[in-house]
């Protein structure tokens, strides 16, 4: 039957698993749709790098730098990409040598470095995204008032429990066998 998931695709519960986010039985459309932005924002990653000519781990990273409230230096953000301390090293080098990133003192502990998108990276990922946002803003500006202020209450609500899964997740990965 087309469209079908065969028995293979399917776990023990009869869920399809063809996707990251199979469909299940009690998933609202709204669900469905936040699921479909979050796969769209995951593309975006890539599309952002392949428009700034560098790797997804280096977008990354800039994305990470630009949007942090705190500054960050180089073992947070290697947390915050779950790369190990030698591998974000090896990062923060190469993003400095490209001159993406440039290291400083922390604002509050001398001891510490702090990690700055340069104003020139900056204003290259602003360019590179301004199409995207461009757009975003267009389809914020088509919402009513009251739209729009749901719209935003539903999707800080949705950040919220999105930072809670994963503030709750263990540190270290499972190890053994994973459950089907």
């Amino acid at each position: 039957m087309e469209g079908a998931a065969s028995t293979s695709e399917r776990g023990a519960s009869g869920v399809s698993r063809r996707g990251p986010y199979s469909e299940a039985p009690t998933t609202s459309e709204t669900a469905r749709a936040l699921r479909e932005v979050l796969r769209a924002a995951g593309d975006t990653r890539g599309a952002l790098a392949r428009r700034l000519g560098i790797g997804t781990t280096d977008a990354a990273a800039i994305d990470h730098l630009i949007s942090s409230p705190v500054p960050l230096g180089p073992v947070e953000l290697g947390n915050r990409l779950g790369i190990r301390s030698a591998s974000a090293t090896t990062l923060v080098d190469r993003l400095v040598q490209a001159g993406h990133v440039e290291r400083g003192p922390h604002p509050s502990d001398r001891r510490r470095l702090s990690l700055q998108v340069t104003a020139q990276a900056h204003d290259e990922v602003l360019a590179a995204l301004w199409p995207m946002l461009a757009g975003v803003e267009q389809a914020v500006a088509r919402l009513t008032p009251d739209q729009a202020a749901a719209t935003t209450a539903f999707l800080r609500e949705v950040a919220a429990v999105m930072r809670e899964y994963v503030a709750t997740a263990p540190d270290e990965p499972r190890s053994g066998p994973r459950p089907d």
